[in-house]
């Protein structure tokens, strides 16, 4: 990919668009190789870089989220949250997702790469943030009761 970039003259910025900034989506999710249509369009539109973002299992990180998993499922180890977390293992040092974007008459167009994998990790982190804000709403709630 960094070779493709490359060799149509882009240079790569590193760098993550929120979804705070104005942007314009690529759809190609049947293509595969939809992402070098984008950076042949991005060359056609005359931008001289390509913004680069990808994001990569981390050991450390999915340790956490394996504890997470478990103390919320303490005593039961075969609940589907901390089975699926032990499954991503295989995928730590992986790429999961890649994001190329350039810039054009004041928007961004985006283009983004997923894996299914790389999906229900960032499920399974939210399943476990909403837990996590219920059991902190709950205490609150009767948190307040006792004042």
């Amino acid at each position: 990919m960094v070779a493709f970039i490359e060799g149509h003259g882009l240079r790569r910025v590193p760098g993550y668009v929120n979804e705070d900034i104005p942007s314009i989506l690529w759809e190609g999710k049947d293509n595969p190789d939809a992402w070098k249509d984008f950076v042949e369009m991005a060359k056609h539109a005359g931008a001289p870089f390509v913004i680069f973002s990808d994001m990569t299992l981390d050991r450390a990180e999915l340790d956490a989220l394996i504890e997470e998993a478990g103390e919320l499922n303490f005593p039961d180890e075969e609940v589907s949250e901390l089975v699926e977390a032990k499954w991503l293992r295989k995928y730590t040092g992986m790429v999961g997702y890649i994001q190329l974007g350039f810039v054009y008459q004041g928007l961004v167009f985006l283009h983004e790469t997923t894996t299914e994998w790389y999906e229900r990790y960032q499920a399974l982190l939210e399943d476990i943030e909403s837990f996590h804000d219920i059991v902190i709403d709950e205490a609150n709630e009767h948190g307040d009761e006792e004042e």
